[in-house]
């Protein structure tokens, strides 16, 4: 029986001393950052850089961390569900529905445009669209939280343009899901194009205040028990059902997120399970940082640090002028373009998805990791310097 019982205590043992190294890491690094006002997710990604292969090397990507990171995403994502504002008036969702619309237009050019040059596929360049195209929700949100904007109309704009991006993840996912595979699926395909459709009629639900609640559900309105244990199988049930449908699992944890998140007796899970979702999420961006491969970084430092800059500054630009368009001034456009000049979450799910299915090479993948992760790093910096120049 002894024996028996060292044999299961030393794996619990080793993930217990991993996590407690990583969180020491976080914490020390957040205690750095937070005199510089910056988010504490650039920490999470500087301790994976740390503790990875490339510096103190205590840790592979396939280890626990970043295995318990793949549990962030998807929860990280059922927050946003929760904490959501879907406009109810379509004045507020005209703009940035014109707004996204002009910026995938204009990042599609870029990406065709620079894909011409490089002699790049059709593949790679719709993969360099989606990351010139999405940006990093969380990143943003917390920084604005810091900031103070998050009720200004500028934030409010911001906000409501990744509320946008989020909900053209589906699609596109279910797209990327149908060029990989090697020959056509048709249940996939349905299957996919039903998923997003659901979630579309989903939203619209949720801004016509027309929701469905099950009337019994008031019964557990003081079981708080129960209601924790219904969102975490409704969040990782509505996860498997999204994979199992051809499209990432994400995008279940999103839907799960947005009904309960608008369902009467459910108000109070997001303060209640915000701990989880800190501890997980960080997780997921330890995970970034220890994916990036530093060798590869070394040997191909001067491009990747061009690439990047020329990230931010394109995705400015295009945010920018999108702004613009919309009847802003040019401080404020400006302002607002330096927030969504990051290459997102969502962006690294993509690589990660067309590299799993052949799409691009696995040093194009590092690539796209790489300024991805650098973008994340850099783009609080870039907007802090930005809206400096922006007051004098």
């Amino acid at each position: 029986m002894s024996a028996l019982f060292l044999i299961h205590f030393e794996p619990m043992g080793n993930v217990l001393a991993h996590l407690s190294i990583v969180s020491l890491v976080i914490l020390l690094l957040i205690i750095v950052l937070r005199r510089w006002s910056q988010p504490y997710l650039i920490a999470y990604i500087l301790a994976g850089i740390v503790l990875g292969p490339g510096v103190a090397g205590l840790f592979t990507p396939g280890q626990e961390p970043a295995i318990l990171g793949e549990f962030g995403i998807i929860l990280l994502m059922f927050f946003l569900g929760l904490e959501i504002e879907i406009p109810d008036q379509a004045t507020l969702l005209f703009r940035p529905v014109v707004g996204q619309f002009v910026k995938m237009s204009m990042a599609l050019a870029v990406a065709w445009l620079v894909g011409a040059w490089l002699a790049w596929s059709w593949q790679n360049r719709l993969l360099l669209t989606v990351l010139l195209t999405f940006n990093s929700t969380a990143v943003v949100s917390e920084y604005m939280r810091r900031t103070g904007d998050l009720e200004t109309p500028t934030g409010k704009l911001v906000l409501n343009t990744l509320l946008l991006q989020d909900v053209l993840v589906a699609p596109v996912f279910a797209f990327f899901q149908w060029v990989g595979r090697p020959a056509t699926q048709w249940g996939t395909i349905v299957a996919s194009i039903a998923v997003a459709v659901a979630l579309f009629y989903l939203l619209r639900a949720i801004r016509n205040r027309n929701i469905w609640s099950w009337s019994g559900w008031r019964l557990l309105e003081e079981d708080h028990d129960l209601q924790v244990f219904l969102a975490v199988s409704c969040c990782l049930g509505c996860s498997w059902l999204s994979s199992l449908a051809g499209l990432s699992a994400p995008i279940g944890s999103f839907a799960a997120g947005l009904w309960l998140g608008k369902t009467k007796g459910f108000g109070w899970l997001g303060g209640v399970l915000k701990p989880f979702k800190v501890f997980f999420v960080s997780l997921y961006f330890v995970s970034v940082g220890l994916s990036l491969d530093l060798h590869y970084v070394a040997g191909h430092c001067f491009s990747i640090l061009a690439i990047t800059g020329a990230v931010l500054i394109i995705n400015s630009l295009i945010s920018a002028i999108a702004f613009r368009l919309l009847g802003m001034k040019w401080n404020d456009s400006w302002w607002a373009g330096a927030l969504l000049s990051q290459t997102g979450e969502l962006g690294l799910l993509a690589c990660s998805m067309a590299a799993n299915s052949g799409m691009i090479d696995t040093g194009l993948y590092k690539l796209a990791v790489a300024v991805t992760g650098l973008t994340l790093l850099f783009s609080t910096v870039w907007t802090s310097a930005l809206r400096a120049i922006l007051r004098r």
